[in-house]
């Protein structure tokens, strides 16, 4: 009889077995749709053809040329995109507690179920994220994302942090069980700017691409105000940003409010992640240095659907109902924004609920299409590769039904995947043939 184990261990062989050097014959394709997605311009193009010649995308338009022994894949009535970004994700989290699961699983365990999770988040669409931390897993999120670059399993090009970096007593602190057991914590401890420097050279040397910080924790609602104990002073965060930049990394923050959130605005963070309030000079920063905030409605709203008692749902109701409104200011301040969903804690392949949200609380389709393809490409660091169907960009090019500029909820029925110019999903009807499957 198979175990749970034996059964992991066997699926990760047949990905190995069918995704080797996927990429390794450079194509020639031709995507025909209905419609093709001008990003830049919030437009739609009808009808939409791109040319794709090996990794990258040769020519975009209404008419491209038909080069000798193309492959031409007619899609039919769809619309053709950039593939989705989704600037916070954790590959290594499923529904669940997640103090237990890190406590109870392997790490890895947790590796397998990382890159089971990755291939659900690119066949949804998500060609590109940013992994926002292994929550205990330390640098493992390193290891998929070579063996996705390697082409021996699929997944989305990713932008990892390794384990994240926290206080002791912090937000990922094992603070809830007996000290006596001394439960490891789910970041990387860092208590003053010289440890700060200590962890980053550490995440650094074991792969990361940038740095995750926790800056805040304890959120409360008090008087309909946020109150969330900051984690750093600006001086050390200061600290971690100078030792990110000079091997050219970045750091972004967990910060729900203030003072937190200004703190690592005014050091220089390349995201405030979550954002539910910010002060009027935070909002102001964010707006003159081009700081983004990355709202995560989604898990809230999971969290509160999913609440263990009808307290705890009331209170994730409550904050999401603040968070709501202060987004509302935060867009009126002119603070950019990007889109990611805090997907692990729900189940990957379901994040495309994000879009939906910004636009109920305040964004319409184009500009949350292009706060996730624009501003995300920025952010992971790849503007001018990802983020547009244009010439010269990688072939990373989803198709879904309708019209996105007008109807978001369609980016949720993605019914064509390529990334890196390989088709990963496809309709029966295109008559495409995938990676691993034979004509």
């Amino acid at each position: 009889m198979a175990t749970p184990k034996s059964r992991s261990i066997l699926i990760l062989s047949v990905f190995l077995s069918v995704f080797v050097h996927a990429q390794a014959q450079p194509q020639t394709i031709v995507l025909h749709a209905a419609r093709l997605l001008d990003i830049d311009n919030g437009t739609i193009v009808s009808p939409g053809e791109v040319l794709v010649q090996g990794e990258r995308i040769s020519e975009v338009g209404s008419k491209v040329t038909y080069p000798m022994k193309a492959q031409t894949i007619d899609l039919g009535d769809v619309t053709l995109m950039p593939g989705l970004i989704d600037a916070h994700i954790h590959l290594f989290l499923h529904p669940g507690a997640e103090d237990l699961q890190t406590l109870e699983e392997s790490v890895p365990q947790r590796t397998i179920a990382a890159t089971l999770a990755a291939k659900a988040d690119l066949m949804a669409g998500f060609t590109a994220e940013r992994d926002m931390g292994t929550e205990g897993a330390g640098s493992a999120d390193s290891a998929v994302r070579d063996a996705i670059n390697d082409g021996l399993i699929p997944g989305p090009r990713l932008r990892i942090s390794g384990n994240a970096i926290d206080i002791l007593g912090g937000h990922e602190d094992a603070n809830h069980f007996n000290p006596a057991q001394h439960v490891l914590a789910n970041a990387t401890y860092a208590n003053n700017a010289e440890q700060l420097v200590e962890a980053i050279r550490g995440q650094i040397k074991e792969g990361a691409d940038f740095i995750k910080i926790y800056e805040t924790w304890q959120d409360s609602l008090v008087n309909g105000k946020l109150s969330t104990p900051y984690q750093y002073t600006e001086a050390q965060l200061a600290a971690a940003v100078g030792e990110a930049a000079r091997t050219g990394r970045r750091v972004a923050v967990h910060a729900t409010g203030e003072p937190g959130a200004l703190y690592a605005v005014q050091a220089g963070v390349v995201s405030v992640d979550h954002a539910y309030q910010l002060s009027d000079e935070t909002m102001r920063l964010m707006r003159d240095k081009k700081i983004p905030a990355v709202p995560t409605f989604a898990i809230a709203e999971y969290f509160a659907e999913h609440a263990a008692t009808p307290s705890a749902a009331d209170r994730e109701r409550k904050l999401q109902e603040l968070h709501a409104a202060e987004f509302k200011k935060q867009l009126a301040a002119g603070v950019p924004m990007a889109v990611g969903s805090d997907v692990g804690p729900f189940p990957h392949g379901t994040q495309a609920r994000e879009f939906e949200l910004m636009v109920q609380y305040g964004m319409s389709p184009v500009t949350v299409l292009q706060a996730d393809l624009i501003n995300g490409a920025k952010l992971l660091g790849w503007e001018g590769q990802i983020g547009a169907l244009k010439a010269g960009y990688l072939a990373d090019i989803i198709a879904v039904p309708g019209d996105p500029t007008k109807d978001i909820s369609v980016l949720k029925r993605v019914s064509f995947v390529m990334k890196d110019g390989v088709v990963y999903r496809a309709p029966q009807s295109s008559g495409t043939t995938l990676p691993g499957t034979s004509e």
